[in-house]
């Protein structure tokens, strides 16, 4: 959900953009701060926080709807700092060997990802737990963790020249197994929303897998393409686990649904196209493991050709205002907002238009503003009360993601744990921190 972005220089040019762990928010990276932005309105971007204290930022990462957010900048590539912006506040600070490629978050841990080492932090009190030392050389940084903190499952590349994905447990700290995903080298990785699923793509970019955790089987095969190879830059879920976006450096995002087809579907018509589906079906029982898995492929449910091509971008799909989403944020500071048809798929509708890099406010987009209200069964579809528990109202966790509908601001706890981001004496690293010593990881 992550993305550095080369974008041409100017007083706030985009260097990096990622989602939070559940899609309700937007963090950008510039040359002079970050800013963070609130996702649950179609019709308004609204900016929640813009700090200009650290330049050229290269990671900004945020704790769900929280006030916790990690910063890593260019002038100090080896220093990871945790702020709570709400405050203004700097919780503390960390330095490693080597300069930090990416960052991830959940509930309950913190890791940070170098080249040829993996450290693991307890997120409660920061406190070092794990450093995973040799890994394979990983020059993007390319890790995933679950966001579910009770399945808190890390992914990373088990081998510099094949898709091995090595699958680590980061509440026991061990090794689960690992995947032998693809046979190139991974260019993406990302989990479901419970943990049970993790899906990987190759270099290659034509083929998208999605494994079962902690098992590791394969569940589902996706083709992306056939003709051209290409650079997957985006692959996430969606949070009821029922669709898989990808994105490239090409201008089509390919959406996939998770189903699996069923004997139990009504007989078909006997006519000559079906007859002739049934023998080519058949017929792949008969032809090499390669060449009837190829054929077997599921290709994408929904796609959307953006206008433009060759720009770095990551995907998002959410629930916005009860209808599902597909969020495109580009890597000239742009932000695209469609609809997704969770019946019948096909083109998304581009519905929105925002600018990032202006005052904070939307930037409109007249030709493709909102569409007339869809029908009724559509809309009921769509407005199912999801699987997955809402994150305000988990056990012992509370966000401000409410905060500019004019919702009263609970305070922040983590889930199980007496640390309080809104009480700094209950967070020793602050303390720590005071004296103006950063910490400095130590490998265990």
């Amino acid at each position: 959900m992550e993305a550095a972005a080369e974008a041409p220089g100017g007083p706030a040019a985009l260097s990096c953009f990622s989602y939070n762990q559940d899609c309700t928010s937007l963090a950008i990276g510039t040359t002079t701060g970050y800013r963070l932005f609130s996702l649950s309105s179609v019709e308004q971007l609204d900016q929640v926080h813009e700090s200009n204290e650290i330049p050229d930022v290269y990671i900004v990462e945020r704790l769900f709807s929280s006030s916790l957010v990690v910063v890593v900048s260019h002038a100090k590539p080896q220093q990871m700092n945790v702020y709570h912006f709400k405050k203004g506040t700097e919780i503390c600070n960390y330095s490693y060997s080597s300069n930090i490629l990416s960052i991830r978050l959940n509930r309950q841990r913190l890791v940070v990802c170098l080249e040829e080492s993996i450290y693991i932090h307890n997120i409660k009190d920061m406190k070092l737990l794990k450093t995973i030392l040799d890994t394979p050389p990983n020059t993007t940084g390319l890790c995933a963790l679950s966001i579910n903190h009770a399945n808190s499952y890390l992914a990373y590349p088990g081998s510099a020249t094949s898709g091995e994905i090595v699958l680590y447990d980061g509440n026991t700290l061990k090794t689960s197994c690992t995947i032998p995903a693809h046979d190139g080298p991974l260019a993406a990785l990302t989990f479901n929303s419970t943990g049970s699923k993790l899906a990987s793509a190759s270099e290659k970019g034509t083929v998208i897998r999605v494994f079962s955790i902690p098992g590791g089987q394969k569940l589902y095969e996706f083709r992306r393409g056939m003709k051209r190879y290409v650079n997957i830059s985006s692959l996430v879920f969606s949070m009821d686990s029922q669709f898989l976006c990808a994105s490239s450096n090409t201008e089509t995002v390919h959406i996939f649904k998770l189903e699996h087809l069923t004997d139990s579907r009504p007989e078909e018509p006997p006519t000559w196209s079906g007859y002739m589906g049934k023998m080519f079906q058949a017929a792949t029982n008969y032809l090499p493991a390669q060449v009837s898995g190829m054929m077997n492929q599921d290709r994408a449910f929904a796609t959307v050709r953006l206008n433009i091509s060759g720009q770095r971008n990551i995907c998002a799909l959410s629930t916005i205002q009860k209808l599902p989403r597909l969020l495109v944020t580009t890597s000239d500071g742009h932000l695209y907002i469609y609809n997704l048809d969770p019946q019948d798929g096909g083109e998304c509708v581009l519905i929105k238009k925002h600018s990032l890099l202006g005052s904070g406010k939307m930037e409109e987009n007249k030709e493709n503003d909102v569409q007339p209200p869809l029908p009724q069964s559509y809309a009921a579809t769509v407005a199912r009360q999801s699987t997955v528990p809402s994150t305000s109202t988990m056990p012992g966790y509370s966000e401000d993601g409410g905060a500019l509908r004019g919702e009263v601001i609970p305070e922040h706890e983590f889930a199980t744990g007496p640390v309080c981001l809104d009480d700094e004496n209950e967070f020793p690293p602050i303390i720590l921190c005071r004296g103006g010593q950063p910490g400095k990881a130590k490998r265990s």
